[in-house]
């Protein structure tokens, strides 16, 4: 096991990564920019290290910064946490040519499912079943464009290979519009991740988003921890996660399960990993993987029992899987609901002091923030600023307790999106289960303020 580990994150994910770090003994060095000098973890550490100004690409984008913090405190590996540069392969390059231990896949595993060209290409060789579209990126002769759109049928999604949280995509929904849409978003996706490689995909009407869990050391073992249906999305952004998934079946689970570990396997992968996908009509469609943790984690976690964080950093440090697929039993129903610091309608950013901050708790209640009372919420970052997560023995026990749960909440000095929250949870509609990706938007259309 390491002896000491640097978390180059911030947030609730850094306060995480610190935790597991203090359960398992090592020490964790936590580095931070000028606008978080007074988060909860920096307080918290044993040691802590500034690696520059606000702006995140002179701070938590700087990979200079990061390997030297490193270097200065004899940290013997780096937790890239989630978002930042977790999922970017020269980073984790750096990192080990530096002579660290990057906490997450190989540079290699990174870049072939950080492509989504390769990635699709990847999995289709694994046999896990992917989105009709085309086979690689798209040519640039138009009548092949117009062919392959004919043979997947209309409506189709033109999809940057590079892209990711939503960013570089467009639904076409006539030959008229093909070409020119295609063009608008190879642009786009040149200009916005340096990569201007296009796929086409059949658009699915009413999907649900729903994910699968996976863990995998560097000896070629693997195991699945269930699902998460995270289809309660604004702008390609989850809201609300739970596990399991409502009303699919568990014979379905287990077989797309078993098809992301032999992927896993073929691919030697190592570390946590979520394959998404998009479920329509009894049928599972691949769309990416997120090679690191994800923010809904503590979901899986909870029906589980098992430590996703720990075990990504025990994996790290060469252990074996400390458990087969046979030990993993799916207990209880676990529900999040992200806690942002935004106008809870019109999403409007909403930084500043909090100047009363009462989380709930009780049984079945946990919650991930490491905000606090007088904590300033600084206004470079994402508004998310902590974690609401509830477990029961049933989905109706799990949304009873996250009713009460967000009843409890007090946060004052921001405005949160609390009052949403509050709003879906006794939501028909959402109690019933198993909502499209497309059904928050509606609602929030009907339910303008």
């Amino acid at each position: 096991m390491f002896k000491k580990i640097l978390v180059a994150n911030r947030g609730e994910i850094a306060l995480r990564i610190q935790r597991a770090c203090r359960e398992l003994g090592v020490k964790a060095v936590m580095v931070y920019s000028e606008a978080d000098k007074e988060a909860k973890y920096v307080k918290l550490a044993e040691e802590a290290v500034c690696i520059g100004p606000a702006a995140s690409p002179l701070s938590y984008l700087n990979m200079p910064a990061i390997i030297s913090a490193a270097e200065v405190t004899d940290a013997e590996a780096i937790h890239p946490g989630y978002g930042f540069l977790s999922e970017n392969a020269d980073f984790a390059e750096r990192v080990e040519k530096s002579g660290f231990q990057f906490i997450g896949p190989t540079p290699e595993s990174i870049r072939i499912m950080g492509d989504k060209v390769s990635a699709k290409q990847a999995m289709i060789r694994a046999g896990v079943p992917c989105v009709p579209g085309s086979e690689g990126e798209l040519p640039d002769d138009p009548a092949q464009i117009r062919r392959i759109a004919k043979s997947v049928g209309y409506p189709v999604i033109i999809k940057a290979a590079g892209g990711g949280g939503g960013r570089g995509m467009r639904v076409v929904h006539t030959e008229a519009a093909l070409i020119n849409a295609v063009q608008m978003t190879k642009a786009e996706a040149g200009a916005a991740f340096g990569n201007p490689a296009v796929y086409m995909e059949k658009f699915l009407q009413n999907p649900r988003h729903v994910e699968i869990q996976i863990l995998a050391d560097k000896y070629k073992n693997a195991v699945y921890l269930g699902e998460r249906d995270c289809s309660m999305q604004r702008r390609h952004q989850k809201v609300i996660e739970e596990a399991p998934a409502p009303g699919i079946p568990r014979k379905l689970i287990e077989k797309i399960g078993e098809r992301c570990v032999a992927a896993c396997k073929k691919i030697g992968y190592r570390g946590a990993g979520t394959f998404e996908f998009l479920y329509e009509n009894g049928e599972f469609y691949f769309i990416e993987m997120n090679t690191r943790v994800q923010v809904e984690h503590p979901v899986t976690e909870w029906i589980t029992g098992v430590d996703i964080v720990k075990t990504q950093i025990m994996v790290a440090a060469g252990e074996k899987l400390p458990f087969t697929q046979r030990d993993i039993q799916i207990r209880g129903h676990a529900i999040e609901c992200r806690v942002n610091a935004e106008d809870a309608f019109k999403f409007t950013p909403s930084p500043g002091r909090i100047t009363s901050w009462h989380m709930p708790g009780g049984p079945g209640v946990r919650v991930d923030s490491h905000a606090y009372n007088n904590y300033f919420v600084p206004p470079n970052y994402d508004s998310m600023i902590g974690k609401i997560i509830v477990h029961g023995d049933t989905r109706e026990q799990a949304l009873a307790r996250m009713q009460t749960a967000l009843a409890e909440t007090v946060i004052e000095g921001i405005s949160t999106n609390i009052p949403l929250h509050r709003e879906l949870m006794v939501d028909a509609k959402f109690m019933s289960g198993g909502t499209n990706i497309h059904y928050l938007e509606h609602w929030l259309s009907q339910h303008k303020r």
